[in-house]
């Protein structure tokens, strides 16, 4: 997934998101609707959450050390953990709290007329936010299905703006349902069963975003494509009889490791095991740029390794 245009989206949702936030708080100091104060508090999580998520992708930029010889690359998880456990969570809560206060104790709306334009035109700016990342996430997706890239996705930024936008789309149209209720029936317990869906819907959200980043903090393989086209290009190295063992570990959203145990001509001298290896490296990187990390160790196929990927019958060769 391409580091560019997750922070293309990141960007746009963040200008969106503190626009939304500061006329959104102007609304409920005016008409003192929970659901406008929900949704208040709403924005500025998701503006922490973009924050957090540039702050992870800087880290992430970080050289290895002696201390991190892999590099910093699965801050940009943490930060996506964070989004949906602090900012996501918090929110989530704070309206649930909100929602349940409010059907205890309604408070009359004043200027309900206000709350509906700065709604209808935090929905614009939400629906150019939107935008943005559909347009970046596109061409990445292919013909998969939107949850189906959400589920695969090895990057973060653009999965959780992608929720992130959406759920605050919905959001807005509680808010919208919760006020319009409130004015037509001149009950007010409407605005706080709106501010109550809206923390629902972030609760689940966060649910959702935390079990995705979760996988991939812990540390999850290279895709099935990515892993047939490691294969292939080993099978296509001069002298690698069959792959015995192959293990892919993402050690950040663009940088992968590779080891694999690889069976080798058995004539072959130990200058020309050195060159076969480098060879086959630099098929695999080629093939998988991602691929940073190779470490590939020769042996000798047997009947009880893994199948072969293509079977081989070679002279040996020198440099």
């Amino acid at each position: 997934m391409s580091a560019e245009g997750g922070t293309k989206a990141v960007l746009a949702a963040l200008s969106a998101n503190l626009g939304i936030a500061a006329a959104k708080f102007v609304g409920f100091l005016i008409t003192r609707s929970s659901s406008m104060l929900a949704e208040s508090i709403h924005s500025v999580a998701d503006s922490g959450n973009q924050v957090l998520l540039l702050a992870g992708q800087r880290h992430a930029a970080r050289p290895a050390d002696e201390e991190h010889p892999f590099g910093y690359g699965r801050s940009r998880y943490i930060a996506g953990f964070l989004v949906a456990i602090v900012l996501f969570s918090v929110g989530g809560l704070f309206s649930v709290h909100e929602g349940v206060a409010k059907l205890r104790h309604p408070h009359e709306l004043d200027s309900a007329l206000v709350a509906i334009v700065i709604l209808l035109v935090a929905t614009a700016l939400e629906g150019f936010s939107l935008r943005t990342a559909v347009a970046e996430a596109r061409h990445l997706k292919g013909a998969a299905s939107w949850w189906e890239f959400i589920h695969a996705a090895r990057a973060p930024e653009l999965p959780v703006v992608l929720m992130e936008d959406l759920a605050a789309l919905v959001g807005l149209v509680f808010a919208l349902a919760g006020i319009g209720l409130t004015i037509v029936t001149g009950d007010p317990a409407w605005d706080a069963v709106g501010t109550l869906a809206i923390g629902i819907l972030l609760l689940a959200v966060a649910v959702i975003v935390a079990v995705e980043t979760q996988a991939m903090l812990v540390g999850e393989a290279a895709t099935p494509a990515m892993v047939a086209a490691i294969r292939d290009a080993l099978a296509e190295s001069p002298h690698i009889t069959r792959v015995i063992h192959l293990r892919t570990l993402h050690l950040g959203p663009d940088e992968l490791l590779v080891a694999a145990k690889i069976g080798m001509d058995v004539t072959l001298t130990l200058p020309a095991v050195a060159y076969a290896i480098d060879s086959a490296e630099a098929r695999l990187r080629a093939a998988v740029p991602i691929a940073r990390r190779v470490y590939l160790e020769p042996d000798i196929a047997r009947e009880t390794d893994e199948p072969p990927v293509r079977a081989m019958n070679l002279p040996s060769a020198g440099r």
